[in-house]
This record gives structure tokens, C-alpha cells and sequence, in this order.
């Protein structure tokens, strides 16, 4: 369909159930969780292990064909899990996988099918046992992960970097750098002292922001009919 033929008051429903369905399901599986955050279709999002950090107004992502997996893997009860800061945007996908720590800053954005394992899980010569080869990752705040890209055991990235699309950090990137391929090598510079937005400027009125998103629903959705939205579903034309 090209547009939301239901009436308002069936988004608001939908909303609704959405938002319980995260604080009954989701909000347990973590061990710190944030307020404001959106999740779209969070039941294919898949929480394993722990411990999981998810800071505030994160917005997650989720399709039925890319679920979105988030897993501590480990047999140590000291390992420090997954910590995800504020503001981020993970889309439909991502998976980070961690089996000693994983550490994500405030207002990154991890788009689709973005990988981030900080183990190798098995050996070339022992397939069985899990490998205990763990090394942290740490990525800076505003990091910007391209789609399919990856990002390997032991790397840092640094503040405002982007790691283009299908690359594969396998060694660090410094603050304010653009790295592409495989292994991503450093194909540009990010200008420190130009002004920059990132997610967290988006969120700064997030009261004002929630507003005018439901204001722009009620118009979009305005003049929407039960009857209206039954007739799209099941006798869809060119147009709907």
C-alpha cells in the first residue's frame, strides 16, 4: 500500500498495544532501560543473556525477515555484556553479538544488517568448543555503521566516523574519519569544526517532537474510515 488507509483512533490502538508489549516483553530482558524509545514490530526483536544496557529515546526497528538480535553469549558472570547509549537508531537486522563487552555511544546509527561481534566464537582447528578469544569493542558517540557493514573484535571507533556500507572494520578508526572495504582502510576526513546535527539535537525537545509527530498523523490519517481501511486491506486498487 502506498498509505495508512486505518482511522486514527486504530493507530492509536496499535500504539498502544505496541508500547505494552515492550514494557511487558522487552523492558525484563534488560538490565538498564531507558525511556522515550520507539520500537517498531518489537516482537522480532530478540533479547538473549545479559547484561544488556539500552539508553533513551533509542529507536529500534524490526521486520519479520530482519529481526533484530541483541546477545551476550558468556560463561563469565563478570563479563561487562552490551551497553547501547542514548539516541541511537538500530535498524531492521542488526545484530550484536558479544561474549565479553560491547560499548555503543549516545545517537549512532547502525543501519540494516550491521554485524558487531567482539569474538570469534570457534577456532580454525576446534569447531566444537566455544573460543575464548574475546576483545572489547568501543564505539564512539554519532558513529554512523553502514548497510552490511561489520565490525570485528578488539576495534575502536572513534567519535562521528562512518564505516561504509558492506566494509569490515578489522582494525581501529580514529574520530571523525569515513572508512570503506574490506578490511575498511581511511578514504576521507570528517571536518571537526564544521557544525554538525546528530540524533541527539533531534530528540532535544522530545515533548515538542512526540507532539508534532502525532499531529502529523492526525492529518495524514484524517477522513480515514473502518469501512475505508477494510476495503484497501482486502480489495486493494492502484492508488492505495
Amino acid at each position: 500500500m502506498w498509505r495508512d488507509h486505518r482511522p486514527y483512533f486504530m493507530k492509536r490502538m496499535s500504539l498502544r498495544y505496541r508500547e505494552w508489549y515492550v514494557e511487558h516483553f522487552l523492558r525484563p530482558q534488560f538490565t538498564s532501560f531507558g525511556h522515550g524509545q520507539t520500537f517498531m514490530k518489537p516482537w522480532y526483536m530478540e533479547v538473549f543473556g545479559g547484561p544488556i544496557s539500552m539508553g533513551s529515546f533509542t529507536d529500534v526497528i524490526c521486520t519479520p525477515d530482519r529481526r533484530v538480535r541483541v546477545t551476550v553469549w558468556s560463561d563469565k558472570p563478570d563479563a561487562p555484556g552490551i551497553r547501547i547509549g542514548d539516541h541511537c537508531l538500530i535498524c531492521p537486522g542488526v545484530r550484536i553479538s558479544a561474549a565479553w563487552e560491547i560499548t555503543i555511544g549516545n545517537a549512532c546509527m547502525m543501519a540494516s544488517n550491521v554485524y558487531i561481534t567482539d569474538s570469534d566464537w570457534h577456532g580454525i582447528y576446534d569447531r566444537v568448543e566455544p573460543l575464548e578469544n574475546a576483545h572489547p569493542i568501543r564505539i564512539g558517540n554519532n558513529v554512523w555503521l553502514g548497510d552490511d557493514s561489520m565490525v570485528c573484535k578488539g576495534v575502536s571507533i572513534g567519535d562521528n566516523s562512518i564505516l561504509g556500507a558492506r566494509s569490515v572494520a578489522t582494525r581501529d578508526i580514529p574520530p571523525n574519519s569515513v572508512a570503506a572495504g574490506n578490511p575498511a582502510v581511511i578514504v576521507n576526513e570528517i571536518d571537526p569544526n564544521r557544525p554538525m546535527r546528530t540524533r541527539a539535537d533531534w530528540f532535544a525537545d522530545p515533548e515538542d517532537l512526540f507532539y508534532r509527530i502525532t499531529q502529523m498523523d492526525r492529518d495524514m490519517l484524517r477522513g480515514n474510515t473502518i469501512l475505508g481501511w477494510l476495503r484497501a486491506l482486502l480489495f486493494p486498487k492502484v492508488g492505495d
